[in-house]
């Protein structure tokens, strides 16, 4: 009961307030989105890069995208990792802070789709929460389980690599979040369109 208070009364970032206003009417805009992670606990881990494409009307938008590499020097310094991948991208970079406020003014109120979607948005809200602002009120569509239950399997899991391969989309050697997002878009439409999703 406290912590609802407590949520009631902060103030909130301008951009925030503006990325709540839009939900007052449904998207008809998908961002297909991927990020690249230090792990895989969002507690401990944090996001090295986001790459994201929107998906309008069963076309990919290549003109309505977004990049972005974090600088997470300090999380790279205090646990000893490299800092070569950030260095050598030549994708634009920012802070965290910056970067969140760039991804949610670029998302909208768009539904969120993913390769364990899931996850990612644990790892947004996250980042957020630093930010004083909630959580992502987007509604989000896993890739991998409408893979499921197109096929009605729940007892096996897939990768994002195994996905293309099934539906024949060739990936490149050298992976980026804007790559895979691509992917993963090519992957939504297939899907989209074999289960009958408007």
């Amino acid at each position: 009961m406290l912590e609802w208070l407590k949520n009631i009364n902060k103030e909130h970032p301008e951009f925030w307030k503006n990325y709540h206003s839009k939900f007052e009417k449904r998207s008809s805009r998908y961002v297909i989105l991927s990020t690249q992670n230090t792990g895989l606990n969002p507690d401990k881990d944090v996001i090295l890069s986001i790459g994201a494409i929107s998906v309008i009307n069963n076309s990919i938008i290549v003109g309505d995208s977004f990049e972005v590499i974090l600088l997470q020097y300090v999380y790279l310094h205090e646990n000893g990792l490299s800092n070569e991948f950030i260095i050598e991208s030549k994708q634009p970079k920012l802070g965290e802070r910056e970067a969140m406020q760039a991804f949610i003014d670029f998302i909208g109120n768009a539904v969120l789709v993913g390769h364990r979607i899931n996850l990612i948005v644990d790892f947004i809200n996250v980042a957020l929460e630093k930010m004083d602002c909630g959580k992502l009120k987007n509604e989000a569509l896993d890739i991998e389980i409408m893979y499921r239950k197109l096929m009605d399997i729940t007892d096996k899991e897939f990768s994002i690599d195994a996905l293309c391969d099934i539906f024949k989309i060739r990936k490149s050697e050298e992976s980026s979040s804007s790559e895979d997002a691509y992917n993963t878009a090519l992957l939504f439409l297939k899907l989209k369109s074999r289960l009958g999703l408007n």
